[in-house]
């Protein structure tokens, strides 16, 4: 009876020791010392948020150049939720520097009527405008989060003189995130849903517009997306959309870009790759078909393209700040939706980032500043 009796009894102290040691805090408590909190269970009221790439908990600008803490799912949690599009950096086979798969303890979800709900909710797209809103959820969700933080004290790739990556930084969209969360539980969700009256006023004036481009891009979206840059202009930015194309690599070839198509909402297990890569990391990309359709997959693959011919030409990471890439790749991302023939453009949360009746003097001004009040305000990101 005491070999049956003891264990029981070491099982619920060892839970009961479990729940005393959540800790609770605000999203900005994390971001101002992530490292501190690393391994720590942790009990948060956010708002959560899932982006064109971006799946993040957040709480207003905290004073930090990334304000939000990523959002992951426990691995095989199949959840609907999640960004758009992501790219996220591992060591390949061939890895010249030191590294160590962090060892962290397992997360189990709670499937409950709450999660479900919270789940659902981010989920949902944005689908009355008539143009490009490329990964526009229809609804912020509010809640209590609780999870396994997961906190480095900095973010960035570390680089040698030469500029070649020798270590990782943190978590999410180009491993830029300081700090993540793998979900344990949610309770007490909120929707809020995210205003589009300034694109819905704008496209609703354009019915009798000639209507986008709707392709598929057919049954290769890479080899469809360098034919379309190939047929481009001979000015920078289509010489830019090309360079990017070109990132993906050409049919067989190992150039250290992995594609994936599904849902990135999942933790990855931290593990180094089994592929070999020019530069020694591998740059994996998915891309949730569920969210892009038509055109706007090829608009996401070059926005992601960007992402990729920006991190490996860089030489040190001084010079970029996950709002510059972001930037960059948001100018690029234009260019194309304009040469796939969509007509307004508009970003998460519901910034118009482009329209064709804006007075052509004025564009250039209008989208920079479009784009960086997005950048500060909802995706929540400072120079």
């Amino acid at each position: 009876m005491k070999r049956i009796l003891l264990p029981a009894l070491c099982v619920l102290v060892f839970g009961c020791g479990l729940h005393a040691q959540v800790v609770d805090t605000t999203v900005c408590a994390v971001i101002k010392n992530p490292k501190s909190f690393d391994g720590k269970m942790v009990r948060i009221k956010a708002t959560a948020a899932a982006g064109f790439d971006q799946f993040i908990l957040k709480d207003g600008d905290c004073g930090a150049q990334v304000n939000g803490i990523w959002l992951d799912y426990p691995a095989g949690t199949k959840g609907k939720a999640g960004p758009a599009a992501v790219l996220e950096l591992e060591p390949a086979h061939n890895f010249s520097g030191a590294y160590t798969a962090p060892a962290r303890a397992e997360v189990t979800l709670q499937k409950d009527k709450d999660f479900k709900q919270f789940d659902s909710w981010l989920a949902q797209s944005h689908s009355e405008t008539e143009d490009i809103c490329l990964g526009c959820s229809r609804y912020e969700v509010t809640a209590t989060f609780v999870g396994r933080l997961d906190g480095v004290a900095d973010a960035s790739l570390k680089r040698d003189a030469n500029g070649k990556v020798i270590g990782f930084g943190g978590f999410g969209n180009m491993n830029a995130y300081p700090a993540r969360l793998v979900l344990q539980s949610v309770s007490n969700p909120e929707r809020k849903e995210v205003d589009f009256s300034a694109s819905k006023k704008l496209t609703d004036s354009a019915q009798a517009d000639q209507p986008a481009s709707s392709s598929s891009g057919g049954h290769d979206p890479i080899a469809a997306l360098q034919k379309a840059t190939a047929a481009m202009g001979a000015d920078p930015s289509s010489a830019a959309a090309r360079k990017d194309a070109a990132a993906y690599g050409g049919p067989g070839q190992q150039n250290g870009v992995e594609v994936e198509y599904g849902a990135a909402n999942e933790a990855s297990s931290g593990a180094a790759g089994t592929l070999d890569s020019p530069d020694g990391v591998l740059y994996n990309c998915t891309f949730n078909m569920e969210r892009l359709h038509g055109n706007a997959l090829l608009v996401a693959l070059i926005h992601m393209g960007q992402h990729i011919t920006d991190l490996r030409g860089i030489v040190s990471d001084e010079y970029a700040p996950l709002y510059g890439l972001e930037y960059n790749a948001w100018v690029v991302t234009a260019d194309m939706a304009v040469q796939q023939g969509y007509r307004y453009i508009t970003l998460p949360g519901g910034t118009v980032f482009f329209a064709i009746s804006w007075p052509a003097a004025d564009r250039a001004h209008d989208m920079d500043s479009a784009l960086t009040d997005f950048l500060a305000k909802e995706a929540l990101l400072s120079k």
